[in-house]
């Protein structure tokens, strides 16, 4: 019975294992990008930063995608759920094509705004640039994938990712360095790497949906109806605009560390983000698992199963994602010599930053599973109002503060503990009250 739902680590520990294997190419990426000095590292920061405010409004379309085919799937109604996905992968890969157009065009004057000199500049505008380009690829990949997990495969997306990685780490050291004919494109080849690893990896997507050997199927017929793109857009639209707000206070933040303490310490906070990811990746899993296991199981009609699995999911979270960082802080020092061991001001910035994002790893796993969950039953509007709080109030507030005292850069990277102190207070206190449970009614669309 394609009805059973899975557990959570049924869902997690795959999605754990894809999000990890990004993680370690990554990792990879900032080793390669280490050998072009801070230059090289921040401006593969900055990129990284517009890859994820490009994709800002596609997440905003796969957590619609998550709410409606997990409901779908929780009642066995697996023809809507297929043309859920439909409708959402259209959607999605127009305002992909959109704005990878306007990336292309942008890309110089979007890079302008880390405050980064004249060298990391011309490497991050040709970054950003490559990453549009292949924005429509990114997002076949993003919105067929959170389709599969919200009917409970999480798999294939898994064996998707490892294939992309597969391809991604070889091209990379060809585009980066120039390596068996290719172009030597400095940070530029990772973007151009990545973009034609995952046009592989969604193109064999496509062929698999098309040939039906998906558990969601294609379907030719049926999906463009008003209500289900006006519930789409319902449960997105919050969404859209909480990943504006993320990516405006990360901008603001990243500007601040740019243009008042120089590239050494924007290049400190590429490092560690990229080391640290992979505890974040735990976080991603369990996010995953508890959004599905939600949404399904109020698509049943069972929202105490869905209290449960919300507070299961964070409880695994809260325990992998600190043991992890425990870890990994051990061998902070190690770490940072090994990604960018003749920059001596690099690589003390780099650990004070991990110390800290360390220290706020499971304040993190609370904001992702719970926001995950809170998502998962479509309710998109409270996460908005705690990012709010938390990322332009407490973060940007408390990082402008420490500049304008002419404190040390540290201070500035601890603001950060105080976004999630405040944000997973906020989501925990939502989820308690169960408010979540009819945030969202979702109404049956014609055929």
């Amino acid at each position: 019975m394609m009805s059973a739902r899975p557990s959570i680590w049924q869902l997690a520990f795959p999605s754990i294992l894809g999000n990890l294997s990004y993680s370690l190419v990554g990792m990879a990426q900032t080793k390669f990008i280490s050998e072009l000095g801070a230059e090289g590292l921040a401006a593969a920061g900055a990129g990284q930063r517009m890859f994820f405010a490009m994709g800002a409004i596609l997440m905003a379309v796969s957590v619609g995608t998550t709410a409606l085919v997990a409901r779908a799937w929780g009642a066995e109604d697996y023809r809507e759920a297929s043309r859920v996905t439909m409708a959402s992968l259209v959607l999605g890969s127009a305002i992909a094509l959109v704005v990878g157009i306007l990336g292309v065009i942008f890309s110089t004057p979007i890079a302008s705004l880390f405050g980064l000199n004249s060298v990391a500049l011309e490497m991050a505008s040709d970054n950003i640039r490559w990453l549009a380009v292949f924005n429509v690829a990114f997002a076949c990949n993003f919105i067929l994938s959170a389709a599969l997990r919200a009917s409970g495969d999480a798999w294939t997306p898994l064996w998707i990712s490892i294939a992309v990685n597969i391809i991604n780490l070889p091209l990379m050291y060809m585009f980066i360095f120039g390596h068996y004919g290719a172009p030597a494109m400095g940070v530029a080849g990772t973007a151009v790497a990545a973009g034609l690893a995952f046009s592989v990896g969604g193109g064999i997507m496509l062929v698999m949906w098309l040939k039906q050997k998906f558990r969601v199927k294609h379907v030719s017929g049926g999906w463009w109806r008003r209500e289900r793109l006006r519930q789409l857009v319902h449960i997105g639209y919050p969404t859209v605009l909480e990943q504006a707000v993320i990516q405006c206070g990360f901008l603001v933040f990243l500007m601040i560390i740019g243009n008042y303490y120089g590239t050494e310490a924007f290049a400190a906070y590429s490092i560690g983000v990229n080391i640290l990811a992979i505890c974040m990746t735990v976080g991603f899993g369990f996010s995953i698992a508890g959004s599905t296991l939600v949404g399904q199981n109020l698509g049943a009609n069972d929202p105490d199963a869905a209290m449960r699995s919300g507070w299961r999911a964070v409880s695994y979270a809260i325990l992998s994602m600190g043991g992890l960082s425990a870890l990994i802080l051990m061998f902070a020092q190690e770490i940072a010599l090994f990604f960018i061991g003749d920059e001596p001001e690099t690589v003390r910035l780099t650990v004070q930053f991990m110390y800290i994002l360390g220290a706020m790893l499971p304040l993190l796993a609370v904001d992702f599973t719970i926001g995950g969950a809170l998502r998962g039953a479509g309710d998109t509007r409270f996460p908005l109002v705690a990012t709010i709080l938390g990322l332009l109030l407490m973060r940007c507030g408390l990082a402008a503060l420490a500049t304008s005292m002419g404190l040390p850069v540290v201070y500035v990277y601890a603001a950060i503990i105080g976004d999630y102190v405040l944000k997973g207070g906020l989501l925990l206190w939502r989820f308690h009250s169960g408010r979540w449970k009819k945030a969202v009614t979702i109404t049956p669309v014609s055929t």
